[in-house]
């Protein structure tokens, strides 16, 4: 595995005294930056390890786990499709994506959970709606929605993405298949009005409880242009799928690979400019608007950012099931995968052999609580005189 050149939590070391002297974070903000800044460190403390073979002693300091880490993630991304692998049916399926205008930004900079809220209801009411008329289909359907926030260059750009199997149940219990013989799901043109309608519906409805209004003109504005709503091409298959999601469950807001420099109170790294045809570029920020713009995507504690619907939902587990058993779908033994086991089958990383002799195995002789290193030359010394001993 390729160590990134620069991390996130680099910067935040660096720069977090000026960023809170400028820009006043929150608490929460403040939060996400401390366990992003400790994470494997002594910090959090961690664990000694020892060949068996050679005596190389290595130490691993533990993760932060927080859900808006870079480092905390992969394995967090795998355990999770494993779950939803027992949830697929032999179906095609489909990828939407329901995306806020930019005037809605300063709202969603001030109340994002109840912004965000409603992003998650207006897309799923949506797919409901045309899921529900028998014109569409006249079936139940079934959704897993993910939030992002984010755009390449760190902007705030709200936007769910959706996995809908292309068809439902209906109320007597069968399954029916999308229309048009799945080549798309619902029509896009409508879909993007009826979104905006639900969503505005919400949106005006809660200003009103905050005793606020919006102007006339961003009103306007935003019942006249035309809401970003994509539907992609239908998966060839249900291992698509799978692959699929893990590209988007777990994502921060930058990957530690994507940053290239930090120096000199600026921060360099790579984004993907989709306007110019998906070309690699580099931007140059500001270390402080660098870490103002990534707060942007810090979210409300205990915010659920991957929601299931309809039949997916774990409440209708059962109802799943029972389809499953119908389409001939052999229900398969979930097998619990500890983060090694995944490193080794996902990353070609076998983290127990000895990275020094390539022949030994690495198992654990210490642990330590946090800001407690070990003396490492005495537990080298020790091993080493074992070794020889026996």
């Amino acid at each position: 595995m390729n160590k990134p050149v620069c991390e996130l939590a680099a910067v935040i070391r660096q720069y977090k005294t000026s960023f809170i002297a400028k820009h006043q974070p929150l608490k929460q903000h403040l939060s996400v930056f401390n366990a992003i800044e400790k994470c494997r460190t002594a910090a959090l403390g961690g664990h000694v390890d020892a060949c068996d073979s050679c005596g190389h002693v290595r130490i691993s300091y533990n993760s932060c786990r927080n859900r808006h880490c870079p480092k905390c993630q992969g394995t967090k991304r795998e355990q999770w499709i494993a779950a939803r692998q027992q949830q697929l049916l032999p179906v095609t399926y489909f990828h939407a994506v329901f995306t806020l205008p930019q005037e809605l930004n300063t709202w969603c900079m001030h109340y994002p959970k109840e912004m965000y809220n409603l992003l998650f209801n207006a897309s799923k009411q949506t797919i409901t709606t045309f899921a529900q008329d028998a014109k569409h289909l006249g079936a139940a359907p079934g959704m897993i929605s993910v939030l992002h926030t984010w755009g390449q260059t760190l902007s705030l750009h709200p936007h769910i993405h959706m996995i809908v199997p292309g068809g439902g149940i209906t109320a007597a219990g069968y399954w029916k298949n999308a229309k048009c013989e799945g080549r798309y799901l619902f029509p896009v043109k409508a879909m993007s009005i009826v979104f905006k309608n639900k969503y505005m519906q919400g949106f005006l409805k809660f200003i009103q409880t905050k005793n606020r209004g919006i102007e006339k003109s961003v009103r306007e504005t935003l019942y006249a242009k035309s809401w970003v709503v994509y539907a992609k091409q239908p998966f060839l298959g249900a291992s698509q799928v799978i692959e699929y999601l893990g590209r988007y469950t777990h994502k921060v807001a930058i990957s530690n690979h994507r940053i290239q420099s930090i120096a000199d109170g600026k921060v360099s790294f790579k984004y993907k400019d989709y306007a110019d045809g998906c070309t690699q570029k580099q931007m140059t920020l500001e270390a402080t608007e660098f870490l103002r713009r990534f707060c942007l995507h810090i979210l409300p504690p205990r915010f659920m950012k991957i929601r299931h619907y309809g039949f997916l939902a774990n409440r209708h587990k059962p109802l799943l099931q029972l389809q499953q058993k119908e389409m001939g779908v052999t229900e398969a033994i979930p097998v619990a995968k500890d983060w090694k086991t995944i490193l080794k089958e996902k990353m070609n990383f076998d983290v127990d052999q000895c990275p020094c002799c390539k022949k030994g195995r690495m198992t654990t002789i210490l642990n330590f609580e946090a800001n407690a290193p070990p003396a490492i030359a005495s537990l080298k010394s020790n091993t080493q005189q074992n070794k020889t001993t026996a």
